[in-house]
């Protein structure tokens, strides 16, 4: 499979796990951490935010070619995990941009070791509990078809709509394989870790929430809520945007994240 110039492959073992790890660019380094679809650097958001940092972009454990060993069964597994990424990185102190999945842990990893964070970017973030007790905050994706899925995550499902025949068996492979994992890092209790909460006051970074206006995953409110308990964080919406909008308006993502990260 051919990446862009800009990012290079490799695999690397991190507490005996063979991790799937895309690098390049030049400039700070900024991790981004993928949400339930896995990280694709084909799209065009990652060669622009190749252009102007570093970018480090692991494949968690379970997606992509990355491994997963039995012991390995929540975010806070793969916190740890990243944690010592950083170590092997040599990221003494990074921003990090976290998207859906990869929100959640981003959060974990701030409140774990907030001196290490610089800036801290959460796009349509999971991992908190911000409803009633007997009231899912994060519709159950399992539960419906997977058309109505999309119309939940993005803005125009037509254009985002995966073309399954023109997919190789390593693609197709790769896109079930994040699905089984994403059931089982989220499935009970379901989208979040009820302790989160409690420890997010921990986070000291400047930190930006980005919600995608037509996300039907996850809600302004459930946003507001989670942005209420991280000291000082803001909120910011991009239009015509769904779940994921740093693939249906990358431009405007990578204007609103860069205008952050270097203010």
């Amino acid at each position: 499979m051919a990446y862009p110039a800009a990012m290079k492959r490799e695999m690397i073992a991190l507490a005996g796990i063979e991790i799937e790890l895309f690098e390049g660019g030049d400039g700070s380094p900024l991790l981004f951490l993928h949400g339930a679809q896995g990280f694709m650097p084909k799209q065009s958001y990652v060669g622009q935010l190749a252009q102007r940092r570093r970018l480090i972009a692991p494949s968690h454990p379970g997606f992509g070619a990355s491994g997963l060993p039995l012991w390995l069964d929540s975010i806070d597994d793969i916190a740890h995990l990243y944690l010592e990424l950083m170590d092997r990185k040599r990221l003494d102190r990074v921003d990090i941009v976290g998207c859906s999945l990869g929100g959640w842990l981003a959060a974990e990893i701030a409140t774990k070791s907030p001196e290490r964070i610089g800036k801290l970017a959460l796009v349509g973030p999971v991992g908190v509990k911000i409803g009633p007790p007997d009231k899912l905050d994060i519709p159950d994706i399992f539960a419906m078809s997977q058309d109505k899925v999309a119309r939940l995550i993005f803005h125009d499902p037509e254009k985002s709509r995966l073309d399954f025949a023109d997919m190789s068996d390593e693609e197709l492979t790769t896109i079930a394989r994040n699905r089984e994992t994403t059931a089982l890092l989220t499935w009970e209790p379901w989208m979040h870790n009820p302790k989160l909460r409690r420890r997010l006051h921990r986070i000291t970074a400047p930190t930006l929430f980005i919600r995608g206006a037509s996300d039907g995953l996850v809600s302004q409110s459930y946003v507001d809520g989670y942005a209420k308990l991280i000291p000082n964080a803001k909120v910011t919406t991009i239009a015509a945007a769904g779940h994921a909008p740093q693939l249906e308006q990358p431009e405007e993502f990578t204007r609103v994240l860069f205008a952050f990260l270097e203010a």
